[in-house]
């Protein structure tokens, strides 16, 4: 059962989903128009994450997915997913990317979102990564993602300057990083937390959770009640920064694709627990529920 929702909260509910309907792609739009997502991360400890990102943003309607990971895991992450492009990148004697070579550049700039930071085991590699990020267009949809999460103290001046908010998708640990304090703390007034952060860092922030909030820096705070335990699995938090990054992709402003993430990750869940059961359900399970569940709405 989800904690109680926060008095000053608004409900994320099919209601207000109806009420800020997602963009959709013109009938004639190419895989290019319908939204373009550059994913940074992986490492050789978890070479398969990356497949969970990128296939998350597929299925929430971005036309083309790019990917940037350690040279060691590229070539099968290709092959295990022929819809994607792959590009190797040097990789350091812990098998974490090295740093991102300037022949990026031209694809980060001809991307509608990027993400950085799923399935990297390093927060110093992720940092690296998210400071060229921060030094390319800030117009350019940014989700901020695991490792890379734990690196944001010293680049909350940054992040805020940008124009377009980045979409940060912390758990406790990780907000409790973000935030230099306890996850007791955290766990104490979750609400409090998420709005600290999305202050800070002038971003939209979802703390994810048995209730997960969502906060923008301008003060405004969502709850969604629906996720269940079973969603506490390993690249549950890759699926969720995939499907917000295609969103944004497709057009959607940061909050609403933030918004609509959280819905429909909790929704897919949910789904898979009436399927297969509430507990033992597997992240990649839930990716073939989203576009359903976009239809539904």
């Amino acid at each position: 059962m989800g904690e109680p929702i926060a008095p000053a909260a608004t409900p994320l509910d099919s209601n207000w989903l109806r009420d800020h309907p997602l963009p959709d792609p013109d009938h004639h739009a190419d895989k290019n128009a319908r939204g373009r997502v550059f994913i940074i991360g992986g490492c050789a400890r978890v070479p398969g994450g990356l497949l969970l990102t990128a296939e998350a943003a597929l299925r929430a309607g971005a036309g083309k997915v790019q990917v940037a990971t350690a040279r060691s895991t590229a070539l099968a992450l290709g092959i295990a997913m022929p819809e994607i492009a792959v590009f190797p990148i040097d990789e350091d004697h812990e098998g974490e990317i090295a740093c991102l070579h300037e022949g990026l550049d031209d694809f980060i700039a001809r991307s509608d979102a990027v993400v950085v930071g799923p399935a990297m085991s390093g927060a110093k590699a992720a940092g690296a990564a998210l400071d060229r990020l921060l030094e390319a267009d800030d117009d350019l949809a940014l989700v901020v993602d695991a490792a890379a999460l734990m690196e944001l103290p010293s680049r909350a001046p940054a992040l805020a300057a940008r124009k377009n908010p980045a979409i940060l998708t912390p758990h406790i640990g990780e907000m409790a990083a973000m935030l230099a304090c306890d996850a007791a703390e955290i766990e104490a007034d979750r609400s409090a937390a998420v709005r600290r952060a999305a202050r800070t860092f002038g971003a939209v922030v979802t703390l994810k959770g048995s209730t997960s909030f969502v906060a923008d820096r301008d003060g405004a705070l969502f709850a969604y009640a629906g996720g269940g335990v079973g969603l506490a699995t390993g690249g549950s938090g890759d699926v969720l920064a995939g499907i917000a990054a295609g969103l944004a992709a497709r057009g959607a402003p940061p909050l609403e694709a933030a918004l609509w993430a959280s819905w429909l990750h909790g929704e897919a869940g949910r789904r898979c627990a009436v399927e297969i059961g509430p507990l033992g359900f597997l992240a990649r399970e839930l990716l073939l529920q989203v576009p359903g569940l976009m239809k539904a709405v």
